[in-house]
């Protein structure tokens, strides 16, 4: 079955980033986009429960939650994720990790951005640990920060699969795969990125759009920090 399927998504109570929509009204915007699959990957902090499951799975969506954790400085997807992943602060971590929970799918998020949070070079000295590495829908024709992601993957056969790393509900469908899995459960929907059964869906942006979107990312990054102070003030 093809399955439209967004893989990295941040909604309201992340803590690390002021983001105005909740993980069920994401599901149903998502749910009026054709959705089919949506992971849940909040920065150090796991966002969603059953009952959130169930949403989504009333709505055809196979909620998946995860966490977009920072090891070593750098981001790392872990979908399907465990509550042990809370404990991970090294790739030494993250590999035991991997043992013990061979149900979860690690992604390598933006790898080589110009960005501190980026693997950069991390990303080769432990890629046995990552089974995919995404295709950020962040890019134009004049900037690509993902031409060195798309050739990694393709010199180690990973998985080279997009999302939208949703920050702003607007850009949910700016970035997506259609996957191609034998039933829509975790497990089927990772063995098919594996077998690299799904193709992206994902076009060069317009600079504009690309200024636009870190321009709205700042104001509400900055709403959000000013909230947070005024808050403490009257603590």
């Amino acid at each position: 079955m093809k399955l439209k399927s967004n893989l990295h998504m941040h909604v309201a109570g992340d803590p690390e980033d002021t983001i105005t929509y909740t993980l069920r009204e994401a599901i149903d915007i998502a749910q009026k986009l054709g959705f089919s699959v949506l992971a849940v990957t909040p920065h150090n902090a796991r966002i969603g429960d059953a009952s959130d499951i169930a949403y989504a799975a009333a709505r055809g969506i196979l909620l998946i939650l995860g966490i977009e954790r920072t090891i070593e400085k750098a981001h790392v997807l872990i979908l399907n994720v465990s509550p042990e992943a809370d404990a991970i602060r090294t790739f030494e971590d993250l590999a035991q990790y991997k043992e013990g929970h061979p149900e979860s799918f690690i992604i390598a998020p933006h790898p080589f951005f110009p960005a501190g949070y980026a693997l950069g070079k991390k990303f080769f000295r432990n890629r046995h640990l990552f089974d995919a590495i995404e295709f950020s829908w962040f890019f134009s024709k004049t900037v690509n920060c993902n031409i060195k992601a798309e050739y990694t993957a393709k010199t180690y056969a990973l998985p080279y699969i997009a999302t939208s790393d949703t920050h702003n509900i607007d850009f949910l469908d700016s970035g997506y795969a259609i996957i191609d899995a034998d039933e829509k459960n975790t497990e089927k929907v990772f063995d098919a990125i594996r077998n690299h059964a799904f193709h992206n869906v994902c076009l060069p942006k317009k600079n504009s759009t690309l200024v636009k979107y870190m321009l709205g990312r700042y104001a509400t990054q900055l709403y959000g920090l000013l909230k947070k102070n005024l808050l403490l003030k009257r603590k």
